[in-house]
């Protein structure tokens, strides 16, 4: 049976035009820089632009640090933080604000009136107060001018040790009515530092309470985590999301990059917010294929030569899933009275093509057709699984998305 026609040869004309690009978020993060790259504005940009954000940045302090501890802090003085925030609202414009690190009370007094110039614009506060290493990032006088940036804020997002120091109040609930009460923004308690397998994580607004559970994840990669969840929150505010689905899905962003982080460096290492790619975002998500086998043994060894890396085995249940290297996952579902028609295909696009196709018809795969050039600007082998699935392994670059008669609403 012949694979599915491409419905681009139809296509009317392929000259060059303008292509009109999705309206993106614009997040402002006003917070330090991490040398280490694992948290502050490196673990902002990350998280933003994994998000499909444009991310804008208002540096308050430059540090020394890795995952071992923070070595020197170089504040930025307050007229230059300010004339980063004012360049920005001038030209590009501000869909919602991160603000971390500050330097100082007067540079937090400062902020927060430039701020509020924005109008009605989201903003999410992380009372940054030490690292995760330990070191010591605001005094008493600038913990105690945070109640400026809280007086703005549409949500505060402190650990438990921060609300304690906010508040003096032991209890994680009552500290945060206290500051609802107090500066009429939303506050989020975040269960991390508490002890036990089993977290809670819970959004305190004016006249409502939603919590999350969830089970640690046993990782020493943690550098950033409070960073990253504030940044995720603002910037799917930013987008037009609501409060609490804001919340929760950067509560899973964070989580997916728990426990995709890199292992890097002896202490802290960072998350892996880079590795966070279709598990997260706005709309549906084409991230998962399902196709029937007759045989589980042959299968799993047909995508694990094909290059895919096998995350579940359960052969007593005739299931077997793979991810691939994007992070979308493909699953075989075995079958063995099925009858397998192939009226679609599975595409798993390779920059190294030709090389790979050479390679796997070395080691035993037989391919229908190697590499060819296509009309619709595609180059693509044909080969099928043992159960007789077409499957393409093509390259096509940005005319996958883009090609020149791409639709335009």
């Amino acid at each position: 049976m012949a694979a599915p026609v491409h419905m681009e040869n139809f296509a009317p004309g392929s000259g060059s035009k303008a292509i009109n690009v999705t309206p993106t978020a614009r997040i402002l993060v006003i917070a330090g820089s991490d040398s280490g790259g694992g948290a502050g504005i490196q673990a902002d940009i990350k998280t933003i632009t994994m998000l499909g954000g444009h991310a804008m940045t208002s540096i308050t302090a430059i540090t020394a640090q890795n995952t071992l501890g923070v070595y020197s802090v170089h504040p930025v003085p307050a007229e230059m933080i300010l004339a980063q925030i004012d360049a920005i609202a001038a030209d590009i414009g501000v869909d919602a604000v991160k603000v971390g690190m500050v330097p100082g009370p007067f540079a937090a007094r400062a902020i927060a009136e430039r701020l509020g110039r924005l109008g009605d614009v989201p903003i999410v506060f992380d009372p940054v107060m030490v690292a995760t290493s330990g070191a010591p990032l605001a005094d008493d006088s600038t913990v105690a001018a945070f109640g400026e940036l809280m007086n703005i804020a549409t949500l505060v997002t402190p650990n438990l040790p921060e609300l304690h120091r906010l508040t003096s109040e032991d209890d994680p609930v009552a500290a945060a009515l206290h500051l609802v009460g107090k500066h009429g923004c939303a506050v989020l308690i975040k269960g991390g530092h508490e002890e036990g397998e089993a977290l809670a994580d819970a959004l305190i607004e004016t006249d409502n309470m939603t919590s999350w559970q969830g089970q640690r994840i046993d990782t020493g990669n943690t550098h950033g985590t409070g960073c990253t969840l504030a940044s995720a929150i603002a910037c799917f505010l930013g987008q037009g999301d609501s409060l609490i689905s804001a919340v929760e899905r950067a509560r899973t962003f964070v989580r997916i990059a728990l426990q995709d982080a890199p292992n890097l460096g002896d202490g802290a290492g960072p998350i892996g917010q880079g590795r966070v790619r279709l598990d997260v975002g706005a709309g549906p998500r084409l991230n998962q294929v399902t196709v029937t086998g007759t045989s589980y043994r042959k299968s799993v060894e047909f995508y694990r030569t094909l290059g895919l890396k096998q995350i579940v085995d359960s052969p007593e249940n005739g299931y077997a899933r793979f991810e691939t290297e994007g992070g979308a996952t493909l699953s075989v579902q075995i079958d063995p009275d099925e009858t397998i028609s192939a009226t679609t295909a599975v595409y798993l696009e390779c920059d190294d093509l030709d090389e790979r196709v050479e390679r796997l018809a070395r080691s035993g795969l037989t391919f229908e057709h190697g590499p060819r050039n296509q009309p619709w600007m595609w180059r693509e082998a044909r080969l099928r699984d043992p159960s007789g699935n077409i499957v393409f392994l093509y390259k096509a670059g940005e005319a996958r998305r883009f090609p020149p008669w791409r639709v335009e609403e």
